[in-house]
């Protein structure tokens, strides 16, 4: 089985089981089958720590960006910025970044404004954009559609919503990624959507350390665990888990390889 955890927060994982040591933790999803990790940033502050992490693993791929929810900073990254951060062979995408009104009160402008400056360096680069969105739905499509989004595509990160907004962010030349949130009883809306999103256009991912799917839920997440929404998934569709894997590990690859 090849899996790729195409959304995971290294830096972050919990490696008391691990001796502390990342490549532990590393080496136990291999075994798992996961063959490549994208370890996506949320805080510029922790980028050069989580660059040198890529740097010092062959398997592991980075990406460049401020969370929407992320406000301890001291200015908003401009487009110049984003590109020169992203200039390394280590990063592949642009984000996460997004809408999240969820956890943000008051004027949201300020996470608008965010979004199309991460999209405009998107663009420069023609690297994929990895989208977080949370109860922002209609501003999230229609800044993608503002912006062309669409020229260079990108990921819909955590997939949370309903098909409505999958079809359309597919029709922006996004993929949509499920995490272990699909295996959680209450998740049937997202079920209905992981039926439907085509083959070549599904990716799955982590989001470790959080998010644990069943049969962990409640405990820390780890990429290892990739493999149990792989799983759910190719039940949910009634086809054969190596190829539900095998499938998504290509149109990771597509997608941030161009291969």
């Amino acid at each position: 089985m090849r899996l790729v955890d195409s959304h995971c927060h290294l830096d972050q994982l919990d490696l008391t089981p691990y001796a502390g040591d990342l490549s532990n933790a590393l080496a136990y999803a291999k075994e798992e089958g996961v063959i490549h990790f994208l370890c996506v940033c949320i805080t510029l502050k922790d980028f050069p720590a989580m660059l040198n992490l890529a740097k010092t693993h062959p398997n592991v791929s980075a990406s460049v960006g401020l969370h929407p929810n992320e406000i301890d900073i001291l200015t908003e990254p401009t487009v110049d910025e984003l590109v020169a951060l992203a200039e390394d062979e280590k990063i592949i995408a642009i984000g996460e970044t997004g809408l999240d009104y969820y956890r943000s009160s008051g004027d949201t402008k300020w996470q608008r404004e965010r979004f199309r400056c991460h999209i405009r360096a998107a663009k420069i680069l023609n690297k994929p954009i990895i989208v977080h969105t949370r109860q922002a739905k209609a501003d999230t499509i229609q800044i993608l559609r503002e912006e062309n989004a669409a020229s260079v595509g990108g990921v819909m990160h955590c997939f949370t919503e309903d098909w409505a907004m999958a079809r359309e962010a597919l029709e922006l030349n996004f993929y949509i990624s499920f995490s272990g949130i699909i295996t959680f009883r209450n998740a049937l809306e997202i079920q209905e959507v992981a039926k439907q999103v085509p083959l070549d256009r599904i990716l799955i991912e982590t989001d470790s350390p959080y998010l644990a799917p069943n049969p962990h839920r409640g405990k820390p997440n780890e990429p290892a665990y990739v493999k149990y929404v792989a799983e759910f998934i190719a039940n949910l569709r009634g086809m054969d888990c190596l190829e539900l894997s095998e499938r998504t590990t290509e149109n990771f690859f597509r997608l941030f390889f161009h291969i």
